[in-house]
């Protein structure tokens, strides 16, 4: 089969959120202390908390950047321009980015059979609104309720939207969880992050933490751990925020240039250390959108440990992770060098279609593996998404 003829399952594309995606089904009474709408100088922006966030420019995403607007940055910016330049254009927004009929129509015309959307504003506003733990579970429970009927779990078996679900209030989790899987869903998404709860912080497989990993493992779905504001910082490195890495000063280079996988890489390491997969084996995490140029240094770190420590894990650790973990590395990512370390079964093809950082058209990417024997390039394509939306229960 030639490159032209693969099938392309896409595993990381997103919609912009609908204007009262996080307000439709939110008490309005909650407003105040959870989410709602602020006009500034005509501009419009969430409050969250009591707090305006300033996080995403226009977050009504109309009018909004082409997708894969900077896509010729993220290859080397071979041109040389300054990040700014690859965001002049602005469009209306498309009707395919808000409403699914019309997405699987333009699925149609990028020959893609399926995809598994992801939120853009939900990936950060958890960080926003943490102090409040059970504020976050109303705050996705009502975002969650839109998402059901604007996408759906599996619409016309070719679009999967991932519920989010955020650890902060762990009855909520559950309860946000049993209601998915009863709707269908075979996938759930959160971000890289140590949960802030009422009892503070925990790492994400803190026993506190079992009845939601008991019931995935149960179910057999796929928690995908999707990259997000994760609450980390350059600690005086550099100037936080979008426009230190896109606007003025850009091209002068910070720690974030280098520290951008450190989140996932936290995340992962740490459900290795508290053992997750031991107590749990049926747990699939699909880790998308971080990168994985860290995987060669994780492993080395595992193995360390595991010889520090002898006996603590059963087997070697690299093992139970490449058992457990699929990756889906940026699309700019030496794709050869992640199925060297991972295994062609464990890595998985996402364009971030429509972001800006994302691939204009989600077919752009086969080039990528042209190296690869047929068998890996349709395992990376099309299958190991196939695989992960695939329940395995019980």
């Amino acid at each position: 089969m030639s490159l032209a003829d693969l099938p392309v399952n896409d595993y990381d594309q997103h919609y912009y959120e609908a204007i009262d995606a996080f307000t439709r089904h939110l008490d309005p009474r909650l407003g105040q202390r959870i989410i709602q709408w602020c006009d500034i100088g005509g501009r419009k922006y969430h409050v969250i908390g009591g707090k305006v966030s300033h996080a995403v420019v226009n977050p009504t995403f109309d009018p909004v950047s082409p997708a894969g607007a900077m896509s010729e940055y993220f290859r080397g910016n071979p041109s040389g321009k300054s990040p700014l330049e690859f965001l002049k254009e602005r469009e209306p927004i498309r009707p395919e980015y808000r409403d699914r009929d019309a997405r699987l129509r333009g699925m149609d015309e990028q020959g893609i059979e399926k995809v598994w959307l992801y939120p853009t504003l939900g990936m950060i506003y958890e960080e926003l609104l943490k102090d409040d733990p059970e504020g976050v579970g109303l705050m996705f429970q009502a975002f969650n309720r839109w998402l059901e009927e604007d996408w759906g779990y599996g619409y016309e078996g070719r679009i999967f939207a991932a519920p989010y679900i955020a650890l902060a209030d762990i009855d909520m989790a559950v309860a946000e969880l049993e209601r998915a899987l009863s709707l269908g869903a075979t996938t759930v998404v959160m971000r890289p992050a140590a949960p802030t709860t009422a009892n503070g912080r925990r790492t994400p497989a803190h026993e506190d933490f079992d009845p939601f990993w008991a019931r995935v493992n149960e179910a057999g779905i796929t928690v995908v751990v999707h990259a997000g504001d994760s609450g980390y910082g350059l600690n005086g490195y550099g100037n936080e925020g979008f426009s230190a890495s896109f606007g003025e000063g850009a091209r002068k280079p910070t720690i974030g240039f280098v520290t951008i996988e450190r989140a996932i890489y936290d995340f992962l390491a740490s459900l290795m250390f508290d053992k997750l997969f031991d107590r749990f084996p049926n747990v699939r995490v699909a880790s998308v959108e971080n990168g994985a140029e860290y995987l060669g240094d994780l492993f080395k770190k595992l193995r360390s440990v595991s010889r520090k420590i002898p006996g603590y894990w059963s087997e070697d650790p690299v093992e139970t992770f490449k058992r457990n973990v699929w990756i889906n590395p940026f699309w700019e990512d030496d794709v050869y060098e992640v199925v060297e370390h991972m295994g062609a079964d464990r890595v998985v093809f996402g364009s971030d279609w429509p972001h800006i950082e994302g691939l204009p058209s989600p077919r752009d990417y086969l080039v990528e593996v042209k190296e690869l024997d047929e068998d890996a390039q349709r395992l990376v394509m099309h299958d190991n998404a196939d695989a992960l939306n695939t329940p395995q229960p019980l």
